[in-house]
């Protein structure tokens, strides 16, 4: 039996999403397929401790890495806007390094970063050339018409949807990547 899920994550939220995935499974419903833009396809199975790990390669991954990964127990299944889904049973978890993919904080560190550069600095850039511009235009009174108090009114949507995205994944990230930095993430 199959079912799907709606479950809106940002670029920020990807350990909370890890957990949600574990916690599905514990409830007997494996991951199967995750499809732009928040829609997770599960699969009933017999309810197991999996631990879920996301790693984000914006579409760039050496068949190196995945047999690496593959000899360390993680299972690949999905992809999805660049992040890459792995997981792996908690039974065959001997040591808490076991059940991450990454051996250390400076990894985790660069992964934030990685992030941070290729998906919020778009954003943001974005958010600078088009949203803002539109938004003074339409404060300004530049939109005339019908069309343009739409217009305008979509600009002013846009505009509070990137300051709260923005504001959350970055204030997220920065602090993810501090827990790292200082070594307390695990």
């Amino acid at each position: 039996m199959r079912k799907t899920m709606t479950r809106v994550f940002t670029i920020a939220d990807y350990e909370d999403e890890e957990i949600w995935l574990r916690e599905q499974h514990q409830n007997g419903w494996k991951l199967v397929n995750m499809t732009i833009p928040c829609f997770y396809t599960f699969e009933s199975c017999e309810p197991e401790d999996v631990i879920y790990r996301l790693d984000f390669r914006n579409m760039e991954r050496s068949e190196e890495y995945m047999q690496m990964l593959k000899d360390f127990g993680w299972e690949y299944f999905d992809q999805c806007m660049g992040w890459l889904y792995f997981r792996k049973p908690a039974a065959a978890v001997e040591s808490e390094d076991e059940g991450e993919l990454f051996s250390d904080n400076e990894s985790r560190v660069n992964l934030v970063s990685h992030v941070m550069k290729t998906r919020l600095l778009p954003i943001a850039i974005i958010f600078l050339c088009c949203v803002i511009p539109n938004f003074v235009k339409f404060v300004s009174g530049a939109y005339v018409g019908y069309a343009g108090f739409f217009l305008g009114i979509l600009f002013a949507v846009l505009f509070v949807i990137y300051v709260v995205l923005l504001v959350h994944c970055g204030t997220k990230l920065r602090r993810i990547r501090n827990k790292y930095r200082m070594g307390t993430g695990a």
